[in-house]
């Protein structure tokens, strides 16, 4: 991957952190009302945008790109006022945060099996099923202060997908062409896989929202094809936007 190619990713996230900055935080003070299932779901989601990203940032240092390395630094920080931003909401509402999650674990597991190639494709997974999960919960909640979070993180969500995308495509060209479309069905197995305990385990805030399970994943799946399309593609040109 030639040196230069993430510089414009890092001047991005660069400009989307200066303009948190001037933003400032919602208003915390407004408080949060939301059924219990929804704030139980919402635990579990904290669970899961709370890492230091050592192993992401550990392995992107050794693919030998330091615009790369700059950018991924900036993801992590991203996804860490993610996790942030869920914790005051929760303590909005008065409700604890989580010290783990089995599912977390289990997904944190599964990143770390391989290089990264297998991180990001594992991470693309987690960032389309959060897309739909924050959509839903900007949507649903019927709660100001709730709202305002989920849309502020789908904002971030949406940029984090191409981003990732463009790295695979890069990364994939390294594969023989035999083995290309292969992992990509195989992710796919993955997004379904992930999509269908997502809307076991948060089904009834998934249904407080106004998102059944079966609309909750088949959401996610028709996000699979611009993804594929966009990693398989010889053109970055074609990586996704906003799925």
């Amino acid at each position: 991957m030639r040196t230069g190619d993430f510089a414009a990713w890092t001047r991005r996230f660069e400009d989307e952190r200066e303009q948190r900055r001037a933003q400032g935080d919602p208003e915390w003070t407004r408080g949060a009302t939301l059924h219990p299932a929804v704030w139980a779901s919402i635990q579990r989601f904290q669970v899961g945008e709370n890492g230091d990203g050592a192993n992401l940032v550990g392995k992107a240092v050794q693919a030998g790109d330091d615009d790369y390395v700059r950018a991924v630094r900036l993801f992590v920080a991203e996804e860490q006022n993610h996790a942030r931003l869920l914790a005051r909401l929760l303590a909005a509402g008065g409700v604890p945060t989580l010290t783990g999650h089995w599912s977390d674990t289990l997904f944190v597991r599964l990143r770390r099996l391989l290089g990264l190639r297998v991180e990001l494709l594992v991470l693309v997974v987690a960032e389309v099923v959060a897309v739909r999960y924050y959509r839903a919960l900007r949507d649903g909640a019927d709660d100001p202060l709730t709202s305002e979070v989920a849309g502020r993180i789908l904002a971030d969500e949406q940029r984090h997908i191409p981003f990732h995308c463009e790295r695979l495509r890069a990364s994939l060209a390294e594969l023989p062409r035999a083995l290309r479309r292969p992992t990509m069905a195989l992710w796919q197995l993955l997004l379904l896989a992930a999509s269908l305990i997502v809307a076991t385990n948060h089904g009834p805030a998934l249904r407080r929202l106004g998102l059944g399970r079966l609309r909750f994943m088949a959401d996610t799946a028709a996000s699979s094809g611009p993804v594929t399309a966009a990693v398989l593609a010889p053109s970055k040109k074609a990586l996704p936007s906003a799925p």
